[in-house]
């Protein structure tokens, strides 16, 4: 496949002919915003009123609705799309579930988002309501929804839109394994992509649509197999993996990365970045030319102030919890997801300390912390529950039960499968040690384990402590969900970390080689 990855610019072969009759469109997108409607620091966690009248924040709506319009002024046919997770990650969506996010998408103009996996968090309920609020499509092509009474005959695989006088289809796509990510319910099937996006392509282009964009959250590497694996798509506009493409050197790649005539693009993450694409087509729809860059949203992009002043009227019941200091660290405590998703990481043992320390007498010898519920960094200085609540959004609880050394063993290997993907089940722990060696056998990727300091016994009962996502089977995590006198109804992970840092305050962050990448 590498070797059909083009550079920046697509410009496929035109005939003088067919220049007259082309069409072009500026495709503004967004990806994986989680709840951050408020100005981010550069940890993407919460910036001050301070910094951020200081310039040195990014990103919040107020910012997105001028970047929007100033992007809107500078084409004369454009569409806004976002490639899903709007939910999940701060207070907001914790108060207001999906009310929020669908008032300011509806302001911003949005002309269709597909489903990301975190849209599922609290049930198809929150995400019917989202639907019925927003007043654009919502789609999703890889998944049977008609056992789901809430989604069935509402919840559309594609659509058509019509944007300067041409139809333009669009193709919703989430990640296959959503059933593993969150929480959609039995009623809901999910299946593989490219065959998924190809019936509608075929469906679409029999109803003579011939400019097609697939809105996925699906993640890079997906994409890029979809657009190899299917033909007729012209656009893929991604998220899930959080990637930035163009020419910053954190780039994963160009923007956009071409997989034989299929522009594939995708802005990171947060609202820190505006996805800015400007693709040509020619009069029988095919993609001539592909370009731009995603914009950055720093405190360069004058905040509008309506927006300020609506987000602060949602803001204020919020306040009074996350504002309050909790804690102090002593220096910036790591949890970017390029880190804790690849290796023991700063962040992961505070939050496996933290349970391990809370249960501890409980007869409990291991922590156990998939590297999904870990969402952002905290700088240093003093801690607010705002701050861990940005880290650990997802309200979930202490469980504590027990299984054998061999389903860890097991548990451990299937934390590392998908290492290559960035994916959110590798392992944090605490009160064991472990090697990866991620070029052995799959079985055997896992080596010199100990837990209290003696090599693992598979054969012994061990007492383990997760978050209740992690033990009901999330990330992977199968070999969970039938352990032994198993109690999902602890305290909030979110509490237990924040007494652990005030009560170790100034909390000082470390990596001590629990984890040896080998």
């Amino acid at each position: 496949m590498n070797s059909r990855i083009l550079t920046t610019t697509c410009a496929l072969a035109m005939t003088a002919s067919a220049a007259a009759a082309d069409y072009s469109l500026t495709i503004l997108h967004t990806n994986d915003f989680h709840a951050r409607f408020e100005p981010i620091s550069k940890y993407d966690s919460g910036c001050s009123a301070e910094d951020n009248a200081a310039g040195e924040c990014f990103g919040g709506t107020a910012r997105l609705v001028t970047a929007i319009a100033d992007a809107r002024a500078r084409s004369n046919n454009s569409i806004l799309v976002d490639g899903g997770d709007q939910f999940q990650g701060t207070l907001f969506y914790t108060y207001y579930k999906g009310a929020a996010a669908a008032e300011f998408m509806n302001k911003l103009g949005y002309d269709g988002m597909t489903v990301g996996n975190h849209e599922f968090d609290d049930g198809p309920e929150v995400l019917r309501g989202f639907m019925d609020a927003v007043e654009f499509p919502v789609l999703m092509s890889n998944a049977d929804v008609s056992g789901e009474p809430l989604l069935a005959d509402v919840l559309m695989k594609s659509t058509v839109i019509e944007r300067g006088g041409e139809q333009i289809g669009m193709i919703g796509l989430t990640p296959e394994n959503t059933d593993e990510l969150a929480s959609p319910g039995p009623g809901v099937v999910f299946s593989d992509p490219s065959a998924a996006v190809q019936a509608e392509v075929d469906k679409l282009t029999g109803m003579g649509v011939n400019k097609i964009i697939v809105l996925s959250h699906s993640g890079y590497g997906v994409d890029q197999v979809v657009a190899a694996n299917t033909t007729g798509v012209d656009v893929i506009v991604g998220g899930h993996t959080n990637t930035l493409l163009g020419d910053d050197e954190r780039a994963a790649g160009p923007y956009p990365t071409m997989v034989g005539d299929t522009a594939i693009v995708q802005a990171y993450a947060y609202g820190k970045f505006l996805g800015e694409l400007n693709v040509t087509f020619d009069d029988d729809g095919n993609l001539i030319e592909a370009s731009g860059a995603p914009i950055l949203i720093d405190g360069n992009v004058v905040e509008d102030e309506a927006t300020v002043a609506r987000v602060a009227e949602l803001a204020a019941p919020l306040d009074e919890i996350r504002n309050r200091v909790v804690a102090e660290a002593a220096a910036p405590i790591e949890g970017d997801r390029s880190v804790c998703r690849a290796m023991e990481c700063a962040m992961g043992n505070l939050i496996a300390d933290a349970m391990l320390d809370r249960v501890a007498d409980q007869g409990i010898q291991i922590a156990f912390q998939n590297s999904g519920g870990i969402r952002a960094s905290i700088d240093a200085g003093d801690v607010t529950m705002g701050e861990v609540l940005t880290v650990l959004p997802f309200q979930n609880t202490l469980s504590t039960y027990q299984v054998t050394g061999a389903t860890m063993l097991e548990a451990l290997e299937n934390g590392v499968s998908q290492h290559a993907d960035g994916s959110g089940r590798f392992p944090q722990v605490a009160g064991m040690r472990f090697s990866v060696d991620l070029e052995a056998e799959v079985g055997s990727r896992i080596s010199d384990v100990t837990v209290g300091g003696e090599p693992i016994d598979p054969d012994a009962v061990y007492g383990v402590v997760s978050n209740n996502f992690v033990r009901n089977g999330g990330d992977g995590y199968a070999m969970f969900k039938t352990a032994m006198n198993a109690y999902d109804y602890g305290p909030d992970l979110a509490d237990v970390t924040a007494e652990f840092i005030a009560a170790n305050a100034p909390y000082q962050p470390y990596t001590d080689g629990r984890i040896t990448m080998k």
